[in-house]
């Protein structure tokens, strides 16, 4: 055991030479092809025993089997995919780092990226249309025509998202993960903040050189307020706190030095608490308002649609009545509506001493007038009150397109 490889730090494609080669050349040696050469285990000595050996093989088969196996029923394992298992992947899931601790800290952010597709798209968005735009302008555009983004016109390494919550930031998020076909890191504190000392910092590091690797790539930096406030403000400050701010710093502004597309997209409710020196990292300050009435309307018709032989939906009446709503409190506000007439069924099944079969369950009706004027008393907004610090921070900071 001494001298065999650590198998940890082996590529997909040195794991499978050295096990094909070894499987391959028993093969032989039990179709009497090869009966008079002595099988090497690994082992300086040619000799093969029928004791530790045969265990020894027996475990590394199953290893062998397994691997197989996995890439064989694995649509996606290390990058690579399974109507491909043949061939040699493209690109490792990892770049060649200078330590084994790096690797490690490495592998734990892979699962961080987004594997699959969200499946959310534009369209699924409704308002927002100066933020759609800019996202892209800074992801899809430089992807598909990247000659026109060159020199001084070369794509926006950040975008901030801010504005109140539930106002569509993280959808806008989901539908860049959707659209851009770029890997996707969706990163929160928890990915980046270690106990150890120094792993923070690393971490950042690492990311980024991931994020390198990977281009063309997008980091998602949900809330990132609780990462990189204000340096300085607080007298509670830490001091791993203040190096994990710096690297981000540092790693962010490199960005601009290599030629890889990393697109760093972060999203935050408290916008003022950032650090000056991020603002400026994040060279795009887009914010998301409360839905205008036409995206209101857009979505209560979605949620509420009219079904033949109900009550007119009083739909000009709830987009009235839902100025300073976000898109969750309207989400809100139609499944409390919704639950109106389901709460008339469940009274007349408590009435009941016996279980209804299923088949028997009474039809929900459809929704009324004053199921929409209850459900108006129920709820209330939960961000209107924050509007207007909003739109003076988004007329110091902001960025919007003019025609």
């Amino acid at each position: 055991m001494a001298d065999e490889s650590n198998t940890t730090c082996w590529s997909f494609l040195d794991f499978r030479q050295f096990y094909g080669a070894k499987f391959n050349e028993q093969k032989l040696l039990e179709n009497g092809e090869r009966g008079d050469m002595p099988v090497n285990n690994g082992n300086s000595s040619g000799i093969m025993s029928n004791g530790n050996n045969h265990a020894k093989r027996t475990r590394e088969t199953t290893i062998f089997e397994q691997f197989q196996s996995q890439g064989q029923h694995s649509s996606l394992s290390n990058g690579f995919s399974s109507n491909h298992l043949d061939e040699r992947p493209q690109k490792p899931l990892l770049p060649p780092f200078e330590s084994a601790d790096m690797r490690a800290l490495g592998e734990s952010l892979c699962k961080d990226i987004i594997r699959g597709s969200p499946d959310v798209k534009w369209e699924s968005i409704k308002g927002l249309e100066n933020a759609k735009r800019l996202l892209k302008e800074a992801v899809v555009m430089p992807i598909k025509y990247p000659k026109y983004f060159t020199g001084l016109l070369s794509p926006w390494k950040g975008i901030l998202l801010f504005g109140p919550p539930g106002t569509g930031k993280t959808m806008l998020a989901k539908a860049v993960a959707t659209e851009c076909k770029t890997t996707f890191f969706n990163i929160s504190a928890s990915s980046v903040v270690s106990k150890w000392r120094g792993d923070s910092e690393k971490l950042v590091r690492v990311l980024f050189d991931l994020a390198r690797h990977h281009a063309p790539s997008t980091i998602f930096l949900d809330e990132i307020d609780a990462i990189i406030s204000q340096r300085g403000e607080a007298r509670s400050e830490h001091e791993a706190s203040r190096r994990l701010k710096t690297e981000l710093l540092i790693q962010m502004d490199g960005l601009t030095k290599t030629n890889e597309l990393v697109f760093v997209l972060a999203a935050t409710n408290l916008p003022w608490e950032l650090d000056a020196a991020m603002l400026r990292r994040l060279e795009k300050r887009i914010l998301v308002p409360l839905p205008e009435p036409e995206a209101r309307r857009a979505m209560v018709e979605e949620l509420l649609p009219q079904h033949d032989g109900g009550e007119q939906i009083p739909y000009d009446f709830l987009v009235e009545q839902t100025d300073g709503f976000s898109g969750s409190d309207i989400r809100l506000l139609c499944k409390e509506a919704a639950m109106q007439p389901l709460r008339r069924v469940m009274s007349q099944l408590e009435q009941r001493q016996e279980m209804v079969p299923e088949e028997e369950l009474p039809t929900v009706g459809p929704i009324r007038t004053e199921d929409i004027k209850v459900a108006l008393k129920n709820t209330r907004p939960s961000a209107h009150l924050q509007a207007p610090k909003y739109e003076k921070f988004n007329k110091d900071y902001g960025s919007q397109i003019l025609h």
